[in-house]
């Protein structure tokens, strides 16, 4: 774990903003952008201006990296955002965005987008009551996720909904911590999101 740790810091400080690739950690001063907000190794403070092709794939890796999609997957939902109706980066944002395993770490049942997954395809969540373990499973207005019973006990789940109150929860997202059980009141708006990227760079990478 403390490879693991040490590795998606290393990204934060990379990338130059915060990712929440592990979760509370994020939130606290032990984030590796609060520490040495630059790139790591020797040559980490020295600037150099990135040509624009740079610019547009690093913000292509940023959002994989944040959400947990290999280039395939990445591609593929791309492709979808494009045939949608409206404004394909505002789209391909919130496919993501209503992810299972995403929707499962919003809530806080798990510490990071890596654990959500785990847990989703263990069989710890349910969907509308029923088990779903296929993470990039799509939820929709009015579903309701929750901890499987047995599973309430984790301490992956216990020590994520402990720190529920650092997270901001997104307005279209309700959640029960009593019962461990979340709701999706709506489908988000690019203005819901607030994570720290520019997906027409993205757009624009995969219109090149």
């Amino acid at each position: 774990m403390g490879r693991y740790i040490e590795s998606v810091c290393k990204m934060c400080r990379r990338e130059g903003v915060k990712l929440f690739l592990k979760g509370t950690r994020c939130y606290t001063d032990k984030c590796a952008i609060e520490r040495r907000p630059y790139p790591p190794g020797q040559h980490g403070q020295k600037t150099s201006k990135p040509t624009d092709y740079a610019i547009h794939m690093r913000e292509k890796q940023k959002v994989k990296r944040i959400y947990g999609i290999m280039e395939r997957q990445f591609e593929k939902y791309f492709e979808w955002a494009s045939r949608m109706k409206g404004n394909t980066g505002d789209n391909l944002i919130v496919l993501l965005e209503l992810r299972l395993d995403n929707i499962v770490y919003r809530f806080g049942f798990a510490r990071c987008i890596k654990e959500a997954r785990q847990m989703v395809n263990h069989g710890h969540v349910l969907l509308n009551g029923k088990k779903v373990t296929i993470p990039s499973h799509l939820v929709k207005k009015n579903d309701v996720i929750s901890v499987k019973e047995k599973s309430k006990n984790l301490v992956q789940i216990v020590d994520g909904v402990q720190n529920i109150d650092k997270k901001i929860l997104p307005p279209w997202l309700e959640l029960n911590i009593a019962e461990l059980k979340g709701y999706v009141k709506d489908e988000p708006k690019r203005s819901d999101i607030t994570m720290p990227v520019q997906e027409q760079l993205v757009v624009e990478f995969y219109s090149r």
